[in-house]
């Protein structure tokens, strides 16, 4: 398995792995829908970057960092194929992100997610997210926990 740039032939699996995963858990917000289905428009061109773990040609997973100032990003959409789930692909898909945005000297990661997502909660935790309030106008209806990493 390896982890590439965003590739406009991965488009779709972008798209339909994080509308599985949102439709699994929870539901599919208009603001998802909106970015998830034209993804180069909202997060590349803005100067974000999208990552996916690739086996054979075949997408088993990927992650967003959507741009909110020019050395802080958002860690979003991040889904792995069900049938590749167990086998650590979303810790290396975040350690991939981690250590990007070390490399580009930013000063720090933030994510939105929801505290009946404990497995994941815990491994934010593990890769030093700390938690932070939530704005009232958060962009996710579903998010009640916001989480930050210091990178510098």
């Amino acid at each position: 398995m390896q982890i590439v740039a965003y590739d406009k032939q991965y488009a779709k699996a972008f798209e339909l792995l994080n509308l599985e995963w949102l439709e699994t858990y929870f539901y599919v917000e208009d603001y998802d829908r909106e970015v998830l289905s034209k993804a180069e428009q909202y997060i590349i061109r803005p100067g974000g970057h999208i990552f996916f773990a690739v086996e054979s040609g075949v997408v088993m997973g990927c992650v967003a960092l959507l741009r909110i100032e020019d050395d802080l990003f958002e860690l979003t959409k991040m889904a792995v194929s069900p049938a590749a789930r167990g086998k650590g692909i979303g810790q290396k898909l975040m350690q991939h992100c981690i250590a990007f945005a070390r490399s580009q000297n930013w000063k720090g990661l933030l994510l939105y997610s929801n505290r009946i997502l404990e497995n994941a909660i815990h491994i934010y935790r593990k890769y030093g997210f700390e938690e932070i309030p939530v704005e009232p106008d958060s962009p996710y209806e579903r998010s009640n926990i916001k989480m930050y990493l210091p990178l510098n």
